[in-house]
């Protein structure tokens, strides 16, 4: 008689096999929908359910690092998204799981600059502005150069001229949310971005340095929530282009420029290619109705 020798695998093999089921997306819905049905103590006391949490650290480890976080807050990110009933749905589940971990983290990481709650940098209002520094963080101080501690006589200004000066940036700035909701932007969509442009701007030395300052600025766009092509599009008509070919004309000034020089807002909406130019970068959720 022939002896067969059966290999018995070990707990370390059973393990990797059990790992190999839920690292793909339809191996991950099964267990996910059985937790779900079994109610909500089922993530305490299911076996399975800590090899999911350590492979999602494992796999999360290097985004978590990149944001100066611990893999086991991007694990807890993940433990979140899994429990929702869009993961179980969704096409991919890993993708969408990833996806959430990736916003929760950018936010972890905006929270610590800004000395805030998670909950406020997800909100462009508090997001927008730029993390905290102590005095001694830059070389040169902060009394030298920050207009918030330069005193001038009362002689050398203008209080009239000041004041009318502010009037029409005010109004600038308000016409420009008005020309991108008239062509179908949401409306807080487009006084976010706007807001956030003019607040750089008056921080950079020109309108160049603003435009590829914020063209840089990944964690901007996505706290307004703006595709890539719209948020470029909403740098170029609002700062103006940075094509050298076009230094002397009408786009490379842009509607800010122009409408702070008295240019009026019709004026604006009747040049073509702006109006298609801003049109064709319509944001999801937005929808061309026109000016009353």
């Amino acid at each position: 008689m022939t002896k067969t020798n059966t290999r018995i695998p070990d707990q370390k093999s059973q393990t990797s096999g059990a790992r190999r089921g839920f690292e793909h997306s339809e191996g991950l819905r099964t267990p996910l929908i059985r937790l779900h049905e079994e109610g909500r103590w089922a993530w305490r006391h299911d076996p399975e359910v800590a090899a999911l949490m350590r492979h999602a650290a494992r796999k999360y480890a290097a985004l978590a690092r990149r944001h100066g976080l611990d893999p086991w807050e991007a694990a807890a990110a993940a433990f979140d998204a899994m429990r929702t009933g869009s993961v179980r749905r969704a096409e991919d589940p890993w993708a969408v799981i990833t996806r959430a971990v990736q916003v929760t983290c950018i936010a972890e990481e905006r929270a610590n600059g800004l000395l805030c709650s998670v909950h406020q940098a997800r909100r462009p209002k508090y997001s927008a502005h730029h993390d905290a520094e102590r005095f001694s963080d830059r070389e040169t101080p902060l009394t030298d150069y920050h207009p918030a501690f330069r005193t001038i006589a009362a002689s050398a200004v203008d209080g009239d001229e000041e004041n009318e000066t502010v009037s029409r940036v005010e109004a600038a700035v308000s016409e420009c949310v008005t020309l991108f909701r008239c062509l179908g932007w949401p409306l807080e969509m487009a006084r976010s971005g706007i807001e956030y442009i003019v607040a750089r701007l008056a921080e950079s030395s020109s309108r160049m340095s603003a435009f590829e300052s914020l063209r840089r600025d990944y964690h901007a766009r996505a706290f307004l929530d703006l595709p890539p092509a719209s948020w470029l599009t909403m740098l170029r008509v609002v700062l103006g282009s940075p094509d050298p070919n076009l230094a002397h004309t009408r786009a490379s000034r842009g509607i800010l420029h122009r409408l702070v020089s008295g240019e009026p807002l019709e004026a604006l909406l009747l040049d073509a290619g702006l109006v298609a130019e801003v049109l064709r970068a319509v944001p999801a959720g937005g929808e061309y109705r026109g000016c009353q």
